[in-house]
């Protein structure tokens, strides 16, 4: 009788012991998922041409010379670069990688409305990852902060010629940088809310 009873506990530790360590090991498992979700890179084309244009107009603006004398050559590459750049950024990126996006619409009486987004997140499915969101930032904020040191440097060594290139490059990418912190913080609005919002105002301005 005791033999049997001892048995039986020794059986019952022993389920318990490995209940517990599978617990444990899907724990681990499901910590491991979570943190390579959070560093995968989700959209590798967007993020790559999030970065790809805005810094290779700055190494065009810092190298260009070596390469061509031509100052016609080099300020339409480089500002060629930067309008790709502002595109880019605006109707793509923003969209994939953090969820924003803006723009300007003109309704019938010629009217200029910004309109700012921000996606709604969902608790189970995320369209962007830490890692992106954290490169499209990083991009979004330096860049600019590099066009304005250039500013400054191209005002006190004179060289004049490529002050209107330097301003075109704060100017488009301060813009988006504008817009997206507009979305993220005072401007977080959906589709259908906008949509439904510009309808209202065209409808009383037609009862009117």
């Amino acid at each position: 009788m005791s033999l049997h009873f001892s048995e039986h506990m020794i059986y019952v530790l022993i389920k318990v012991i490995v209940d517990d360590t599978e617990d444990v090991s899907l724990d681990v498992g499901n910590e491991e998922e979570l943190a390579l979700q959070k560093a995968k890179i989700r959209h590798p084309l967007a993020t790559f041409f999030h970065l790809f244009f805005r810094i290779g107009a700055i190494v065009a603006y810092l190298f260009c010379d070596w390469f061509s004398k031509s100052f016609i050559t080099c300020f339409v590459i480089i500002l060629l670069l930067l309008a790709f750049d502002f595109w880019s950024v605006k109707n793509v990126t923003g969209r994939l990688l953090v969820g924003l996006r803006w723009w300007n619409q003109i309704d019938e009486d010629g009217k200029s409305h910004w309109i700012f987004e921000a996606k709604k997140a969902s608790p189970n499915i995320s369209t962007s990852t830490e890692v992106e969101a954290r490169i499209f930032w990083l991009g979004l904020i330096i860049c600019p902060i590099i066009w304005t040191i250039f500013f400054f440097s191209t005002l006190f060594s004179l060289k004049l010629k490529w002050l209107a290139l330097v301003i075109a490059g704060i100017s488009l990418q301060s813009a988006n940088l504008y817009g997206y912190v507009h979305c993220k913080t005072g401007g977080q609005q959906n589709v259908s809310k906008s949509a439904s919002r510009f309808l209202s105002q065209q409808l009383f301005q037609r009862t009117l």
